[in-house]
């Protein structure tokens, strides 16, 4: 089975690659976007017609989402024209299609964990562009998997949990936002995730494509999540709580963007750890 992963050099790529011993009967492709420019319709052509994955995992995307304000063109060309030429690709080589979407979909005004029957309501340019990918690959090819989710850190690439642990040794204080609640994902569990869907897929006749959501459980804000890294990293800081209007972004982030994961743990029988659990077990890799 082959099993192609675009943005090979990004957090989940790597993640992927990190656990590729764990899955011997995969024939793993990875490709970064040198290898494989996922805005080039021709260049995804080529590289499909080399390998003919019977999976696509597509990691490839534009996620700063402060910066997509201003780079709008930039954001739409690869979060929207590269999921759809992807799509279009595999729709040719009938490959299945596993693409990684956001929270940022969502305006953050629910009260309960949002669902994938959800309608979605982007407030900016990186969460507008996501969605448009999504419905890019809905409208080509059926055989699809997006899978939504959350505050993904890891020890690889840059992130939150990164970001916290040099500024844990460069300062004795720090103000984090204690006002947005959401799940910490953890990349290596979306990545067994994304690859036990792939196994799902190879045993079972019922066609179950669509939307799922995936983060690890619980919930916390930011600073929660600050503190708990501190906390496992036994790293001394005076750590304040701060509200969002105190700590203005170009966007304006979900207050409330907790994952209900009913549907892809029932589907494929997927058990998902608590984010604090799952930090600890990523601390060990620092």
């Amino acid at each position: 089975m082959v099993v192609l992963v675009s943005g090979a050099k990004g957090q989940l790529g790597q993640a992927i690659q990190s656990i590729v011993d764990n899955y011997p009967s995969i024939d793993f492709v990875f490709c970064t976007s040198s290898d494989l420019d996922i805005t080039n319709s021709a260049n995804c052509k080529a590289v499909f017609e080399k390998y003919k994955p019977h999976f696509c995992i597509n990691t490839a995307a534009y996620t700063a989402v402060d910066k997509a304000e201003t780079e709008t063109e930039k954001s739409h060309l690869i979060n929207v024209i590269g999921a759809k030429n992807l799509a279009e690709v595999c729709k040719k080589h009938d490959t299945i299609l596993l693409h990684v979407s956001t929270d940022f979909l969502f305006d953050g005004t629910s009260k309960k964990p949002y669902t994938e029957d959800d309608v979605p309501n982007p407030t900016g340019v990186y969460g507008q562009t996501k969605l448009e990918g999504e419905i890019a690959i809905q409208n080509r090819w059926y055989k699809h998997f997006i899978i939504r989710t959350s505050w993904v850190y890891s020890q690889f690439g840059n992130n939150f949990m990164k970001t916290m642990l040099r500024l844990g040794n460069e300062k004795e204080e720090l103000s984090v936002v204690s006002d947005q609640i959401g799940t910490p994902t953890n990349a290596v569990d979306l990545a067994e995730a994304l690859l036990k869907i792939t196994e799902f897929c190879q045993t079972e006749p019922v066609e179950v494509f669509g939307i799922y959501n995936f983060s690890n459980e619980g919930q916390c804000s930011w600073y929660d999540f600050a503190k708990e890294i501190f906390k496992l990293n036994n790293l001394q800081i005076i750590l304040t709580p701060i509200p969002s209007e105190a700590y203005p972004t170009p966007v304006k982030r979900p207050k409330y963007s907790v994952l209900d994961k009913t549907k892809i743990t029932t589907t494929f029988g997927i058990q998902i750890e608590n984010w604090k659990d799952s930090l600890r077990k990523c601390t060990q890799f620092l």
